[in-house]
């Protein structure tokens, strides 16, 4: 099962998310976990990660994607994912939707979780 986990900042997404891959045996994937690993790297996608990060600003979605893409592309994602708040945009969701239809897999399940304001 490939499944997306959205909400809120706050909403509890990374707890929920830390459960449901447990339960269901997915890989958990949470894009600023991949930010933070990056940063640490010493690659020059890390490099590129940490300069925008080091400024306050968004990693751009062309940066994102590539590592989602990546890290969707590891031997324990085969056996399903469970991405932790992405997509953000919706561009990030037509690249996913695209990247994966190329490598015939597809996104199982969403679940949003709403908390009141």
């Amino acid at each position: 099962m490939n499944a997306i986990l959205l909400g809120a900042p706050g909403a509890g997404k990374g707890t929920q998310a830390v459960v449901l891959a447990k339960e269901k045996a997915l890989a958990h994937i949470a894009s600023g976990d991949l930010f933070r690993q990056a940063q640490n790297s010493g690659t020059e996608l890390g490099k590129l990660v940490k300069s925008y990060m080091e400024k306050g600003e968004l990693v751009p979605d062309e940066v994102t994607i590539k590592m989602i893409l990546e890290r969707i592309a590891a031997p324990d994602c085969a056996k399903g994912f469970l991405l932790d708040g992405f997509p953000r945009t919706i561009a990030q969701a037509e690249a996913l939707d695209k990247a994966l239809s190329t490598q015939k897999k597809k996104i199982d399940k969403v679940v949003y979780i709403k908390v009141p304001d």
